[in-house]
């Protein structure tokens, strides 16, 4: 394993990239370049339904469009479902997951708190279900996905840390306390798909050695749950970074799902890869 510092990319391919994706790829290839490291990209496609190929080559394109450069072969999330099953396995084997029948309206109308998304925060009412019922709702095919029990691998980690950097690269870290016990007891395993983004990003991040994880201010919270999987897996724990996020007129956060305009719309308007840079700040 190469002991240059391991930054990545890691776009999701159920839309076409915007300004928002340009300022955090460039962002992230500042990084690597200054770090003297490498720049990986990784596609994080575990939404088969909302992933489409067509986006996936936009991502390709888009980014040669502005000028970067990444290794290869292009780490898919599509490929990896038995490694996470695998990682899954591990936490159930510890005792830290337990089935969820509960739907989401249920969880809606029981919910007293929200987390630090604004979710309802789930209550735990199948946490100790007995195996009998278990057994019983599994038989009949009912709807399940597998929560992390967040108190019980509390009990096991203690408090936990996590390094943050910025907002350069040449900053000195600093040591931040993660708050797992805010997000309750998270989905690790969905209905459709047998992981969640925060089971296959820490996962991922330590099969490509990843060191430093740059990412939006909006994703800083996630990092709790983050530093907790990688202290119960036994995997590294990347130094953080969290980037401003770029807004619309409205004061909004730019999303693919509010129809913010992609690199594609402004490239059919005239823009090149520069004018992108400078509207960004790179």
């Amino acid at each position: 394993m190469s002991s240059r510092p391991v930054l990545r990319f890691a776009p999701s391919p159920n839309g076409y990239l915007h300004l928002g994706h340009a300022f955090s790829a460039l962002f992230t290839a500042f990084w690597a370049e200054r770090l003297g490291g490498r720049f990986l990209l990784r596609i994080e496609d575990i939404d088969t339904t909302r992933g489409k190929p067509e986006f996936t080559e936009a991502i390709f394109e888009d980014l040669h469009w502005l000028g970067l450069a990444w290794e290869e072969p292009v780490m898919r999330q599509s490929s990896r479902f038995e490694v996470y099953e695998a990682a899954a396995e591990d936490l159930r084997q510890q005792g830290l997951l337990y089935p969820c029948f509960c739907s989401r309206t249920e969880i809606a109308a029981a919910a007293t708190e929200t987390d630090p998304d604004g979710a309802p925060l789930y209550g735990g009412a199948c946490r100790h279900l007995s195996e009998s019922d278990v057994a019983a709702r599994l038989s009949r095919g009912d709807p399940v996905q597998y929560r992390l029990d967040t108190a019980a691998a509390l009990d096991r980690t203690g408090s936990l840390t996590f390094t943050l950097a910025g907002p350069t690269p040449m900053d000195r870290p600093q040591v931040r306390y993660a708050r797992p016990e805010r997000w309750g007891d998270v989905v690790l395993q969905r209905k459709e798909t047998p992981t969640s983004y925060h089971l296959s990003v820490v996962v991922d991040d330590a099969a490509q050695g990843v060191t430093h994880v740059t990412r939006g201010r909006d994703m800083e919270a996630a990092t709790d749950i983050h530093v907790l999987l990688q202290f119960l897996l036994g995997l590294p724990s990347p130094t953080y970074t969290f980037h401003k996020l770029l807004l619309d007129d409205d004061g909004k956060k730019l999303a693919k799902s509010k129809g913010s305009k992609s690199l594609r719309d402004l490239r059919a308007e005239g823009w090149t890869p520069e004018d992108v840079r400078r509207a960004v700040g790179f």
